[in-house]
């Protein structure tokens, strides 16, 4: 301990009265006249080093063992933000859902975390809908700027130095949830120490809090393992990228055993979701791996990632031996992301002095090979709490190839020491031109433009989709990436048995900076191509588009992803007995054998075909799987979540139009339930992550099925879809449809495998990869979209026991709101007699009161929704359920303005 240590402070003292308090009874009554910042401190203070930001419970799980060493061994301590509670995820243990589920779930993540010494979990009360690829769909549903606001409200509140998030970047695969969640960081990391963003925090007492880091868990690339993992180094896929690792099999003195193997203690409180079924890590040294984050930005010194396993913190968090103080900002920031051949690239380097200033500031930069940079720049003595910037200009050379992702780094040195940091760049061509992306692609890239943080597009492929035998339209975009005028030649380079008319096109007059579309027409010429993931690398049929300016080729890899397409024929009827008679379906069938996620399977294992016939009214499809063993029968009331086992999901885009679910047509099916007296009674089914999610009841009434579970293994199934029942008019030319199996052989409400129609990872809640599906004798109408029904009933924080005893401890509002101002919500006089606790309450403001019984595990007495006026009353509350540990009572208040949380342990 330091003399600093010993020094009594404000915090100190405050303390100490809260500790007096606690210690003379029931529950401490917060001190008249503190901000809530300092009420915080008065009760048991957040001042985090780490705060890791995702969307759901168990989003974190993968970077436990990197927190846990970092708290046991570097006295680190990590926050978890999770924007939701999962109410929309399977449950593997019980038949909650909603809110209930998602109270649950909450409790799964407080014991996983708690394993790595992380206390604090901020619960931001968004709505978990449904499972979505789309983050605009997320944000939309979330609020543009409501979840935000509450994210940099606790970072203000918590004062974490580094934020680890998930991955941002619009990968193919990647939930939109946890897009939007790690996007949302980013805007926190860029904007939470501006005191013009969210001007209202400042008013509740909370300061802008700067951010020093933002690391993305996980990377792409080849990782070692074994406990050289991390000096051996991550080799990234983009060049650019730089790699921590914390190593997880560094052994736990806490735990007695290696952070591995209490990772997967956290890993298996996660019950609901199937992941107390994971077997544990591997026990061989050598095999186990480490945990990697990818540097989004720092704005402090950097250490060599390979420099050991708390190396992602150092110069954050932690001091770097010999290196510029702790606290010292270093950042790097340029004019453009992009470097042209002869191009130019204004650069700025901040340096800010920490707790003292430092004398004699030199700053360099260092730019690749052949590239030339202004000379380095004496700063002179950079005053404690101020910023000094040095200006470079960077040439580039004329001859550099396009599409290199690489780095500049800047050095300072000092009297008190040296740091360096680095800045991403790729190079360019004088002109660029590439197949239009996707809207919600678009949307992305055009947000990390306004951002600038370009760096987070290197993953995000632009991939289009062309049915087989097929023609579409697309446009091409040409993009002047210099300040003078250009013309250009733009090649198209296109797999055998797909063309583009025009191939080659010449574009003239281009201005500097401008963007402009020339349309080109694709076209599916061999229908004997492999469609789907049964396409060479992945399913992803590669593109390259070139364009020529001034002797200067820009080649842009790009991909097709070539989906299969049915033309149906009509049918004279069909009766839905899950047999299929000879005249009721005419056509070809659909091989639904195809392996998109999971466990691989053989033909007896799980495969299947589908008949498709339609009359005027109706679409009828009939699916017959081979299955050899029976996943899990769920009761009839279980009736969701179907991909938890044997089940067949139905999909239908209308249109073919659809970037999300939100407006299509998605039919889950259990081909059985279980009968009341034993055996196995019908199949249930009801739409899952769509338009309008629910019971076929409330949500496609006119929906017939039936299903035959055979004697030999598998099953049989035939709907009726009517036309009517749909979310929109169909497109007979292009309508959007997809076959999936789920399988299941096991009995513990998980799936292992994932076969279908069209198959690619994530398909599910990716319509544009669904097939295409044509009705030639039904008549073309015009779109008449129905508005999706989204679900927003979330578990609240001001309604969960465990956030409210955390924010009676640290003072943090619930669910990130406001906290409501010092002394609205008092308790004093909690005794329990017999069956029940009472207690006298004071409130400063009128409000919702809720009052919990809470014994560790569960809720076992509550009043809930109480109206209450300013004043003082008595509340009784029945014990409902014998306790079975410690006894606490949660008190909420919510106001128009924020809330407030007391507690008593009896």
């Amino acid at each position: 301990m330091t003399a600093t240590d010993l020094r009594p402070s404000r915090r100190h003292l405050l303390q100490g009265g809260a500790a007096l308090g606690l210690g003379a009874g029931i529950s401490a009554l917060p001190a008249v006249g503190l901000t809530p910042a300092e009420r915080a401190l008065a009760v048991d203070p957040v001042d985090l080093d780490i705060l890791f930001i995702g969307a759901h419970p168990d989003d974190e799980a993968w970077t436990l063992a990197a927190f846990g060493q970092w708290n046991e061994y570097q006295g680190q301590r990590a926050g978890v933000i999770t924007v939701t509670r999962g109410e929309g995820g399977g449950n593997a243990v019980g038949l909650e859902e909603g809110p209930a589920l998602g109270l649950i779930r909450e409790e799964e993540e407080r014991e996983a975390v708690g394993w790595a010494g992380v206390e604090h979990v901020f619960n931001l009360d968004a709505v978990d809908f449904f499972y979505t690829l789309s983050a605009p769909l997320t944000r939309q549903v979330w609020g543009e700027r409501e979840v935000l606001g509450r994210i940099v409200r606790i970072i203000r509140a918590t004062r974490p130095d580094v934020i680890v998030t998930m991955n941002p970047s619009a990968v193919e695969g990647n939930h939109g949830n946890h897009q939007q969640a790690a996007m949302y960081a980013v805007e926190a990391y860029l904007t939470a120490g501006r005191r013009d963003v969210f001007p209202e925090h400042v008013d509740e007492g909370l300061e802008p809090w700067t951010v020093k880091r933002l690391l993305r868990s996980g990377s792409n690339g080849k990782a070692p393992t074994g406990p050289d993992a991390v000096a051996t180094g991550y080799t990234p896929q983009v060049a650019s990228d730089v790699v921590f690792g914390a190593w997880n099999g560094t052994y736990s003195e806490r735990h007695g055993k290696r952070w591995s193997a209490v990772r997967d203690l956290s890993v298996h409180a996660y019950e609901t979701q199937g992941w107390a079924t994971f077997p544990p890590t591997t026990g061989d040294p050598a095999k186990i791996p480490a945990a990697w984050f990818t540097l989004i930005d720092s704005r402090t010194p950097l250490v060599d990632p390979r420099g050991g396993d708390e190396a992602a913190l150092r110069g954050a968090t932690l001091p770097i031996d010999g290196g510029l103080p702790l606290g010292t900002t270093l950042a790097i920031t340029s004019d453009r992301f992009t470097a042209v051949p002869g191009g130019t690239v204004q650069v700025e380097v901040q340096v800010g002095g920490a707790g003292r200033a430092l004398p004699r500031t030199r700053v360099a930069l260092e730019a690749p090979e052949g590239w030339t940079v202004s000379r380095a720049v004496d700063l002179g003595t950079v005053p404690a709490r101020q910023i000094r910037t040095a200006r470079f200009e960077v040439q580039v050379p004329r001859g550099i190839a396009p599409g290199v992702h690489l780095r500049l780094r800047t050095q300072v040195t000092s009297s008190a020491g040296s740091g360096w940091n680095v800045l991403p760049l790729r190079t360019a061509g004088l002109v660029e031109a590439g197949l239009e992306d996707r809207p919600e692609i678009a949307a992305f890239l055009e947000w990390t433009e306004r951002l600038g943080m370009q760096r987070l597009d290197a993953l995000v492929p632009t991939r289009r989709v062309l049915g087989l035998g097929r023609s579409e339209s697309v446009d091409v975009l040409v993009r002047n990436l210099t300040d003078q005028p250009q013309n250009a030649v733009v090649t198209l380079q296109l797999p055998e048995g797909i063309t583009a008319e025009p191939a080659q096109f010449p574009v003239q007059g281009l201005r500097a900076g401008e963007e402009r579309r020339v349309p080109v027409r694709l076209t599916s010429v061999d229908e004997s191509m492999p469609t789907a993931n049964r396409a060479p690398n992945g399913g992803v049929y590669p593109v390259t588009v070139t364009a020529t300016a001034s002797g200067v080729a820009a080649p842009t890899p790009q991909g097709l992803h070539l989906v299969p397409r049915l033309v149906a024929s009509p049918t004279q009827g069909a009766t839905i007995d899950a047999e299929r008679a000879a005249d009721e379906y005419p056509g070809q069938a659909l091989d639904i054998s195809t392996l998109w996620e999971g466990e691989p399977v053989t033909a007896a294992d799980a495969s299947g075909q589908v008949h498709v016939t339609y009359d005027d009214e109706t679409l009828y499809v009939f699916v017959h799987v081979v299955d050899d063993v029976l996943g899990t029968v769920l009761p009839v009331e279980d009736n969701k979540q179907r991909f938890r086992t044997d089940s067949v999901e139905i999909m239908i885009d209308p249109r073919g139009t659809s970037q999300n679910t939100a407006s299509t047509f998605i039919l889950g099916v259990l081909p059985a339930t279980a009968a009341d007296g034993g055996g196995l009674g019908p199949a249930v089914g009801g739409r899952d992550h769509d338009q309008h999610q629910g019971p076929l009841e409330e949500t496609a009434p006119g929906v017939r099925m039936h299903a035959h579970v055979n004697d030999g293994g598998g099953y049989d199934l035939e709907v009726a879809i009517p036309f009517a029942d749909l979310p929109d008019t169909v497109d007979p030319t292009h309508i959007g449809f997809n076959v999936v199996v789920y399988d299941s052989d096991t009995q513990n409400k998980v799936s292992q495998s994932r076969i279908g129609w069209s198959t690619f990872p994530g398909v599910q809640a990716d319509p544009y990869r669904w097939g295409v599906l044509e009705l030639p004798e039904r008549e073309q109408a015009p779109s008449e979209p129905e508005e999706p029904i989204i679900p927003d009933t979330a578990a609240r924080s001001v309604e969960s026991p465990q956030s409210i005893l955390q924010s009676a401890r640290d003072g943090v509002g619930l669910g990130g709101f406001p906290a409501l101002p010092d002394g609205s919500l008092q308790l004093d006089q909690v005794r329990r007699r017999g069956d029940a606790v009472t207690a006298r309450v004071r409130t400063r403001v009128g409000g919702v009161l809720r009052v919990y019984l809470w014994d560790g595990e569960q809720i076992v007495g509550r009043l809930e929704d109480q109206r209450v006026r300013a004043g003082r009353r008595t509340v009784r509350v029945p014990l409902t359920t014998a306790p079975t540990g410690r006894l606490q009572l949660a008190v909420s208040l919510e106001a128009e303005g924020g809330n407030a949380a007391a507690s008593a342990a009896l």
